[in-house]
């Protein structure tokens, strides 16, 4: 049958690998009717086709039932619970017109009742299966009936309970595979942004002290050679950065980004001015605010044209500290509005200072140019910054 073909590739496909119980699991109990077709084989049950057809009907709901109850959009349709009302009755009426060996289809239907059903409509369920159980087999066999009753309330809720903990082993199963897909894509997302944020500012700063250097090249020969050395101080401190943003273990100071800023601004004729002052900071701030540095000075590198460029650190009330980075470039009209933030490196800090509480704008001065404020806690937990407000000092790369 189409319905059992379907439904055994599904079982199969879906529990093979975790060794879950499926509609198969259920198959072997149906040997508990045995005795009942022996009867049936012998002659020793009157109207035999009708036995014979009621055995036929309540195997196949037996099956159609087990199949269906192992997946939950099967095992909650109507169909489902129609096939299990349907085989209530088989089961009640082949138990009061045959009695003995019949009986035994009361733990069957128990089985199947407790495949089918979950909390919290299982307790009543049960109750019905086992009273309707016990008022039939009592009624054949007097008070020792009560035995069949026990036996089918006892497999339903034994199977409810051992399904229910299976499903509930499965749930753990994937949602520990989703966490690991999660913390993979996060992984290649962290380094994505890192190789971005390296690179780019990286290269910027060997194409501008290039340039400074050919420029140099025919009348100052000294000159040139300190920004080929530089060239070579870059290339060789990316390929260091690159290394720890493979390994995850990159942790930059704001000192460091401060002072590749001066050298790069200077080789791009533009005019460095840093301040610093307020509390050391903690590690994770200091990393944070060093990123807001480098896409900021490569942006104004890129496509400012500006003369000069500030950077001030200062802290603010004692808890805060708040970096700003303004230059006087004239590539405001290519830049992006107050507050939006749009480009491949704005939109990896964006994500990076949201990852720790914050937000990113960017914004033109008050006269010129474009203006870069970061604003986060002097002693960070982790890397939960409490606020963080950007806006980008250029327009965007």
């Amino acid at each position: 049958m189409a319905w059992l073909r379907k439904t055994r590739g599904t079982s199969c496909e879906t529990f093979r690998d975790e060794r879950s119980p499926n509609g198969f699991s259920l198959l072997p109990w149906l040997l508990m009717g045995m005795g009942a077709f022996s009867n049936l084989f012998q002659g020793e049950t009157p109207d035999p086709w009708i036995g014979g057809l009621g055995l036929l009907t309540f195997n196949s709901l037996y099956v159609y039932v087990s199949f269906r109850s192992f997946m939950k959009e099967t095992r909650e349709a109507t169909s489902t619970r129609v096939a299990l009302a349907l085989l209530g009755l088989v089961t009640c009426a082949l138990a009061l017109a045959y009695g003995g060996n019949w009986l035994l289809f009361f733990p069957l239907l128990g089985l199947a009742t407790g495949a089918a059903v979950r909390m919290p409509q299982l307790r009543p369920v049960g109750l019905v299966v086992g009273v309707l159980a016990g008022g039939v087999s009592v009624f054949h066999d007097g008070w020792g009936g009560l035995d069949i009753a026990y036996a089918t309330w006892i497999s339903t809720m034994v199977t409810a309970a051992i399904l229910s903990l299976s499903e509930a082993v499965r749930q753990l199963r994937t949602a520990r595979e989703e966490l690991a897909r999660r913390a993979v894509e996060e992984e290649r997302l962290r380094f994505s942004r890192d190789l971005h944020d390296l690179l780019g500012h990286t290269l910027s700063v060997i194409v501008v002290k290039s340039e400074a250097a050919r420029r140099l090249a025919a009348g100052d020969v000294e000159a040139a050679q300190a920004q080929l050395n530089d060239i070579e101080a870059v290339g060789r401190q990316a390929l260091t950065e690159i290394r720890e943003a493979v390994t995850g273990y990159r942790q930059g100071t704001l000192r460091d980004e401060l002072d590749r800023a001066e050298s790069a601004l200077r080789a791009a004729g533009i005019e460095p001015v840093v301040r610093r002052s307020g509390p050391p900071l903690v590690p994770q701030t200091e990393a944070l605010l060093g990123w807001v540095v480098r896409e900021a000075v490569t942006n104004v590198v890129r496509h400012s044209g500006a003369a000069r460029c500030e950077i001030v650190v200062a802290g603010s009330g004692g808890e805060r500290v708040r970096l700003t980075v303004t230059d006087d470039g004239g590539g405001g009209e290519q830049a992006v509005p107050p507050g939006a933030v749009d480009g491949t490196g704005l939109k990896g800090l964006t994500e990076r200072l949201s990852t720790a509480g914050g937000t990113l704008t960017a914004g033109r001065g008050p006269r010129q140019g474009f203006v870069v404020t970061a604003e986060l806690p002097v002693e960070a937990r982790g890397l939960v910054a409490e606020r963080v407000e950007v806006g980008v000092a250029s327009p965007v790369g």
